[in-house]
């Protein structure tokens, strides 16, 4: 099943007339069904959010699951990855920097509290400031008055009233009103300031959904979700709700949905990829999605800095076999990487200067390799750290043996229980070598692939690359006039990505989904999360 190539953005600059975002775009097979018991709770899968739920501190899939369902932000975005209205009623500009966002009336909290101007305006304050340490903070870098360094005012948001607020951008972007799907752009209530901790464990949202009740998330088990009957946009439940069950390994919830435990599951493990689609049949789902994965090495160990690092990043990226990883260990349901994109996204590319360096050449590799010897000789044992409840063993070994054959080094897997445990080391910084590294979009731009992992500083840069040069192209693609301007800059910004390898990309993935018989209407997004609103369920 494939799906159209995504746009960057829903609007462009214009030399005359006003940017303005309103009405709804073409849904693309999202409308859901009348039909099925709205009452039916649908299970499906997910994993144990790493932090409290608070939407300006997650950036993880799990905990980015639950987010965006019990919340809705000024736009939604469909299947297809466009963007409609949601909480908005218009988003308008003369110029494309200074932004004037008008709500629609009526909508609330689920504490009947009225959602308004405010309720953005302070949550997108707080998670900007600095002393707040949220790491979605960068994602309100581009309006005047940030300081990612210290607390300060953010003098482009205005509150006009209580319907009405304005966002001065600190220079023109073309495609701003795109991101404002993603979580770090919703509203909150003022109970959210009054203990922050003890709101991320029991949020109170405007979306879709809501806890179904007090301890409905069970730690390291499940979360309970119920429809919102408040809840008037355009993603609007024909269910009841959502049990969203933590796996510790994605074979134990192919198991549940097999055994008739479990609707619908978005992630099949590596061992069912030769027969899951025989087994569901139309009820199996491949198609492309917006993810990536790679590993990275940190800068602050030794051998993987300065001119020797860079030797032995090349050294190792050409140690692979990506074309043979993909077709044996994923039976083709990943695509060997080009760029550090995905090919759903506009402006991705298979030809930039320096992709040779992601192809697999040995006597390459061993030359690289040696080289860096010559600078300071590597001893050890080279290690890939990844969570086993994601299904990844299969190719790491892979790519361990890859590089043992080729380089003659010893390399292993390093495997970590559950998600949230190797992601704590990569924030503290104590990692002993490479990490699993992933990215699936917040929202469907070349941009949101590249900023949060490798700007200097930035909430996912994790393992403290840096580059002026890098930085400098993608600020420029960022207040770039036209998307075809700004496409070119974060190809340039690649292409300096290429040369240092802060990450060492592998492939792109396809969602590999199935669900079973109980339910209908199941449809996977750009991103590879199943629109859970319109399924159906007897």
């Amino acid at each position: 099943m494939k799906i159209k190539r995504i746009g960057t953005v829903a609007i462009a600059l214009a030399s005359v007339g006003a940017l303005t975002l309103t009405g709804c775009a073409s849904g693309g097979g999202d409308a859901p069904a009348e039909s099925g018991d709205a009452s039916a709770i649908i299970t499906t899968n997910g994993n144990e959010p790493q932090n409290p739920l608070i939407t300006t501190n997650t950036t993880e899939v799990g905990g980015g699951k639950i987010t965006t369902s019990i919340y809705a932000g000024l736009v939604s975005y469909t299947a297809d990855g466009e963007i409609e209205n949601d909480v908005a009623d218009s988003i308008e500009s003369e110029d494309g920097q200074h932004w004037t966002v008008k709500l629609k009336d009526g909508w609330k909290f689920t504490n009947d509290e009225p959602v308004t101007a405010e309720s953005f305006v302070d949550a997108w304050t707080y998670g900007a400031l600095f002393s707040n340490a949220q790491s979605t903070s960068y994602f309100f870098d581009n309006i005047e008055g940030y300081d990612g360094a210290a607390d300060s005012e953010l003098t482009g948001l205005k509150v006009v009233d209580d319907l009405t607020f304005t966002v001065d951008l600190v220079a023109p972007e073309a495609d701003w009103p795109l991101r404002l799907g993603y979580t770090a752009y919703m509203p909150w209530p003022k109970v959210a300031f009054e203990d922050i901790e003890a709101y991320g464990e029991n949020p109170i949202g405007n979306g879709p959904y809501m806890l179904a009740e007090e301890g409905a998330w069970e730690h390291d088990v499940k979360i309970s979700l119920i429809a919102n009957p408040d809840y008037d946009g355009v993603r609007k439940p024909v269910n009841g709700g959502l049990d969203i069950k933590f796996f510790a390994t994605q074979d134990a919830a192919y198991a549940d949905i097999q055994g008739g435990n479990l609707d619908v599951l978005d992630g099949v493990p590596d061992s069912a990829f030769a027969t899951y689609e025989d087994e569901f049949g139309d009820r199996a789902v491949n198609q492309p999605a917006a993810i990536f994965q790679a590993f990275n090495m940190p800068y602050y160990l030794e051998h993987w800095s300065g001119d020797e690092g860079k030797l032995r990043r090349a050294a190792i990226s050409m140690a692979i076999n990506r074309d043979e990883i993909t077709e044996v260990i994923f039976e083709g349901t990943r695509t060997p990487a080009t760029d550090f994109t995905s090919p759903v996204i506009d402006g991705y590319s298979d030809s930039l200067e320096g992709a040779d360096v992601l192809e697999y050449n040995p006597e390459e590799a061993k030359k690289l390799w040696a080289e860096a010897d010559a600078i300071s000789p590597y001893t050890g044992t080279f290690d890939i750290a990844y969570n086993a409840d994601g299904g990844h063993q299969a190719w790491v070994d892979a790519v361990c043996n890859s590089i043992v054959n080729t380089l003659g080094i010893q390399a292993v897997g390093k495997a970590y229980p559950t998600f949230a445990a190797a992601l704590d080391d990569r924030e503290q910084q104590k990692l002993t070598g490479a990490t699993r590294a992933g990215w699936q979009a917040d929202y469907p731009s070349l941009y949101n692939f590249l900023a949060p992992l490798y700007q200097t500083g930035a909430g996912s840069n994790y393992e403290g690359y840096s580059s002026e040069e890098f930085d400098n192209l993608l600020k420029e693609g960022s207040v770039a006039p036209t998307v075809e301007d700004a496409t070119a800059k974060y190809q340039e910004a690649q292409e300096v990505l290429l040369k240092d390898l802060p990450t060492i990309p592998l492939w792109y993935s396809n969602v590999n989904g199935v669900s079973a018989d109980t339910v209908d209407n199941v449809v996977f997004g750009w991103d590879s999360v199943p629109l859970y609103y319109q399924i159906t369920k007897e």
